[in-house]
């Protein structure tokens, strides 16, 4: 008899119940057993998981390490998917290991290199892949020479986070003063240059951006399967132009993501992301996890989550292509259930070897049930 796998999601995005979904339909009928952390109590994942805790808050890098190891052992995980302090756990991949546990995640010198996106994008263009002109931002003086020399070059400036995902702080920049039409309709990415500049000129503490063309769309998001040796098993490109959404195999789109993901040996999953400079595609951004829309590839019969957790119990499942590319589509929020309780729940018979877990109290007073959507959180 084939025994279950343990999958651990630690404090991820709330579109990964999706993912977690896919586990558990794996086209290998193999039973699948999830454990999902997280800061938010709730979160749909703990709610999806077949066990689940909060996780403690303030932890250093080194001891969410040793907070993880400990999970590991306890909980008899089989894989680790980790997006919180994935760096330093990727560190200790022996540790891992030794307690049983296969990182679903690149080596460390890997992880390294897309930390900080300027680092990445001298990384990338060193091996031919294109990238955006780019400038790294620390005080006012260095954004108006940046500003200015992207509008001498007929670009609209855009600054982001030199290190950050999820397109968190990204912002346009406009030379428009502040006015009432700002504040009709829903707020906007853009802000006046001259509000910018004042704040970092009153700022206290330090800022590092990157300041670069604004790019246009078709946005393209290579999903990538990568092995240790560097070899690309999947690679598939979800397109988005506004609402639209669809697939390609173009492989102006994958060659460059294969030249990135099998040159830096980002193993396992990753997702790496084009947007258009001109008429050429250039690099966004790449990101060494699985990307929150992995679970979209479904439309193309391709269930990647499990191919990776294959992958990394060593059963290698050799060289996928889409069987076919599913129809354009477009993304709406569905309700998932949340869980009554303040601290969630466990299953009432854990699984062999991984301890006695006791049973969570209900609360004292009834909680009405919330729902929330799929979307990123």
């Amino acid at each position: 008899m084939v025994s279950r796998v343990r999958v651990w999601l630690n404090r991820t995005y709330a579109e990964n119940v999706f993912f977690m979904d896919q586990l558990r339909r794996n086209p290998s009928d193999r039973a699948v057993e999830i454990h999902a952390t997280h800061g938010d109590p709730d979160s749909p994942v703990l709610a999806a998981a077949d066990t689940a805790e909060l996780e403690p808050e303030g932890l250093s890098p080194a001891a969410y390490v040793e907070y993880a190891l400990t999970q590991c052992r306890r909980r008899g995980i089989d894989v680790f998917v980790p997006r919180l302090h994935q760096s330093a756990i990727v560190a200790h991949r022996a540790d891992f290991e030794a307690a049983g546990t296969a990182l679903l995640a690149p080596p460390p010198e890997a992880v390294a290199v897309f930390e900080d996106k300027v680092v990445a994008y001298q990384a990338v263009e060193s091996i031919g892949v294109p990238v955006p002109p780019w400038w790294r931002v620390r005080d006012a003086d260095e954004l108006v020479i940046a500003v200015e020399e992207l509008e001498r070059l007929g670009h609209r400036a855009c600054l982001k986070p030199a290190a950050g995902a999820g397109g968190v702080g990204f912002r346009m920049i406009t030379r428009e003063p502040f006015s009432l039409a700002q504040l009709k309709g829903f707020p906007s990415p853009e802000v006046p240059l001259d509000l910018v500049l004042e704040s970092l000129r009153r700022a206290e503490e330090p800022v590092d951006w990157l300041v670069m063309p604004r790019l246009e769309q078709p946005e393209v998001s290579v999903d990538c399967l990568t092995g240790s040796d560097n070899r690309v098993r999947l690679a598939i490109g979800r397109t988005k132009h506004g609402r639209r959404r669809g697939f390609t195999q173009h492989e102006r789109w994958l060659e460059p993501a294969r030249r990135i993901a099998e040159g830096f040996g980002l193993h396992h999953l990753s997702n790496i992301q084009f947007r258009m400079l001109g008429d050429r595609p250039v690099l966004m951004d790449v990101n060494t996890r699985p990307a929150g829309g992995l679970h979209q590839l479904s439309l193309c019969g391709v269930n990647a989550p499990w191919a990776a957790v294959r992958l990394a119990l060593g059963d290698d499942p050799g060289e996928i292509s889409p069987p076919f590319l599913g129809q354009d589509y477009t993304v709406v929020s569905a309700p998932r259930p949340l869980l009554p309780v303040t601290v969630p729940r466990q299953r009432t018979e854990p699984p062999t070897g991984t301890g006695t877990l006791d049973a969570l109290p209900a609360p004292a007073t009834p909680v009405e049930p919330r729902t929330a959507s799929g979307a990123l959180r």
